[in-house]
C-alpha cells in the first residue's frame, strides 16, 4: 500500500501525492537508482479521478487511506504549473537522493526501455 495524502484546493480540484515502490522488473518501467521509491503528484477534479487517472496508467493496485503524507506547497506548485498535472520524482525519503531532483512527467517513468538487437 501507498502512502500518501491529499490537499484540497481553493478552486474544488484536488492534489494527491503517493510514494510509490519501484518497480521489480526493470522491463516494466524506468525506475530511478537507489531503492526505487517514488513520489507521484496527481491533480484532479477529485481524489477517485486522481486515483483513476493513475490506474488508467497501469498502476492498478494504489489505493488512498488516510492522509498521512499529504503535498507540501512546493509540491502543489510544482504539479498546477505542469500541463499534464502528473509528476513525479524520486521520494524524499529514498537514501540515494542527497540533492533535490527536479520533477518529471509521467511519461518518463513509465517508457518502455528501448531494445537492442
Amino acid at each position: 500500500m501507498a502512502a500518501g495524502g491529499f490537499c484540497k484546493l481553493p478552486d474544488g480540484n484536488v492534489v494527491v501525492a503517493l510514494n510509490l515502490p519501484g518497480a521489480t522488473d526493470p522491463a516494466v518501467a524506468r525506475a530511478p537508482s537507489g531503492d526505487g521509491s517514488v513520489r507521484v503528484l496527481v491533480l484532479a477534479a477529485n481524489r477517485a479521478r486522481a486515483l483513476t487517472r493513475l490506474r488508467n496508467l497501469g498502476m492498478r493496485a494504489i489505493y488512498l487511506r488516510g492522509n498521512a503524507a499529504p503535498p507540501t506547497l512546493d509540491e502543489i506548485t510544482a504539479v498546477l504549473h505542469h500541463p499534464d498535472g502528473l509528476i513525479w520524482r524520486t521520494s524524499p525519503v529514498c537514501p540515494a537522493s542527497t540533492t533535490p531532483e527536479l520533477w518529471h512527467p509521467i511519461r518518463a517513468l513509465l517508457r518502455r526501455p528501448t531494445v537492442r538487437v
